[in-house]
C-alpha cells in the first residue's frame, strides 16, 4: 500500500461544530446571543469542561480552550448566589478567552450573563439535552473531527459487510474490480482515493472525497456515477476498513499463500490490517476471489478457519499413518471422500 502523509485538523470553528451538531446529530442548539460571531470563534481540542471550580473561585488550571458546559450542578450553584456573587463568579469564567458555553437541561442565564459574554466574544448557547447526553455526542462530534486522516490510493468496497480495501499499482484493475462488485450487488463507498480516519481503538473508518463521491474512473471508458446508475443500494458514505486486498501482477518469484489465506498484515496509522496479496493474471476473475475472502473473514469471526480445519485434518491422518492404524489409511493412491457411491449418479 503507498504510504501517504498523515495529517489532523488544527481547529474548527464553533459555528461549523454547531451546524453539524444539528445537522448529522440532530442535537438542538439555540444561540443565545447570536450577535457573538460563532464564526470568529474556534475549538481546538476534543476534550469538554464544566467550569465549576472557576465559577467557585479555582482558576489555577482552568483549561479555557475547551469549550465549556454548564450543567445543572453550575447552574444551580450560580442560582444560589446573590446578583452581585452570581457576576463575579461569571466574570471569573469571562476572563479567560473560552470558545463558547453551553448549557444543558433547558438551563439559562440571565440577561445580564448573556450580555456579558457577548461582550467578551463568547458564543453562548441552550439545549434541552441533559449534560451526560450532550457530552457524549459532542464529545465523539470532536473525536471524529480531530482523529488523525490519512489519503490512501485504492478503492473501498463494503462485501457482504467487510470493508475490503483494493490496492495496487495505477493501471492494475482497482477500478474494473470494484465496478464488478457493485454490479454483483455489492456497495461502493470510495473509489481512487480513500480517507481513512483512525478512530478510537484499533479502528480504521474509511470514506471518498467530497469531490468524487461515488464516481468512478475507469480505464478506456472514463467516468461512471455509481449512484445514478445503480441506485442508493449501491453505494455507502462511510465504512470500517477492515482487510487490504493487494493486487499485484503474477510474478514467479513472489511466494503467494497456499493453505492460510492471510499471512500479513498491512500498517496504516498503527492499525493492523488482514492483508491478502493476489496475483492478477489474464481471465483470474478477482471480484469471485474477493468475495471469497470476505466470506472467509466473516467465517473466521465466527470462530471457523478453514486453514486451521485442514491442518488438523492432515496432523489428523499423519499421526495415523504413523501409528500402523489399520483404518484405511495406506500408501495407494488418495483415498476418496466416499467410500460407496450409492445408486444416484447426479
Amino acid at each position: 500500500m503507498r504510504e501517504q502523509k498523515t495529517f489532523q485538523k488544527e481547529s474548527i470553528t464553533v459555528a461549523f461544530m454547531v451546524e453539524q451538531m444539528q445537522a448529522a446529530a440532530g442535537v438542538e442548539l439555540e444561540a443565545a446571543n447570536p450577535e457573538a460571531s460563532a464564526a470568529d470563534s474556534r475549538v481546538t481540542e476534543d476534550i469538554l469542561n464544566r467550569p465549576g471550580l472557576v465559577l467557585a473561585g479555582y482558576t489555577e488550571l482552568f483549561t479555557h480552550q475547551r469549550v465549556q458546559i454548564l450543567g445543572n450542578t453550575e447552574c444551580r450553584y450560580l442560582a444560589s448566589l446573590t446578583a452581585g456573587e452570581r457576576r463575579a463568579a461569571f466574570e471569573r469564567l469571562m476572563d479567560f478567552p473560552i470558545p463558547c458555553l453551553i448549557l444543558t437541561a433547558d438551563n439559562r442565564l440571565d440577561d445580564a450573563l448573556v450580555e456579558r459574554a457577548t461582550a467578551c466574544g463568547a458564543p453562548v448557547f441552550y439545549t434541552p439535552l441533559p449534560t451526560v447526553r450532550l457530552m457524549e455526542k459532542l464529545r465523539d462530534f470532536l473525536r471524529d473531527q480531530f482523529a488523525p486522516q490519512r489519503s490512501i490510493h485504492g478503492a473501498l468496497v463494503d462485501v457482504y459487510g467487510i470493508g475490503l480495501m483494493l490496492t495496487g499499482e495505477p493501471g492494475i484493475g482497482k477500478s474494473e474490480v470494484a465496478l464488478d462488485l457493485v454490479e454483483r450487488g455489492h456497495r461502493l463507498v470510495a473509489d481512487d482515493v480513500v480517507i481513512a480516519t483512525r478512530r478510537e481503538g484499533p479502528i480504521l473508518m474509511g470514506a471518498g472525497t467530497d469531490l468524487v463521491q461515488h464516481f468512478m474512473e475507469v480505464r478506456g471508458l472514463g467516468l461512471v456515477d455509481v449512484r445514478a446508475m445503480y441506485g442508493v443500494r449501491a453505494i455507502r458514505f462511510q465504512k470500517r476498513i477492515e482487510m487490504v486486498v493487494r493486487m499485484q501482477p503474477w510474478d514467479a518469484d513472489e511466494e503467494y499463500t497456499r493453505l492460510a489465506m492471510i499471512s500479513e498484515t498491512n500498517e496504516v496509522m498503527d492499525v493492523e490490517l488482514p492483508t491478502v496479496k493476489v496475483p492478477v493474471t489474464p481471465g483470474k476473475n478477482i471480484s469471485v476471489i474477493c468475495e471469497t475472502i470476505a466470506m472467509t473473514h466473516l467465517l473466521r469471526r465466527y470462530g471457523y478457519d478453514p486453514a486451521e480445519v485442514f491442518a488438523q485434518r492432515l496432523t489428523e491422518r499423519i499421526q495415523k499413518k504413523g501409528t500402523g492404524s489399520q483404518s484405511g489409511v495406506s500408501d495407494g493412491p488418495p483415498a476418496r471422500g466416499i467410500e460407496y457411491f450409492e445408486h444416484d449418479y447426479e
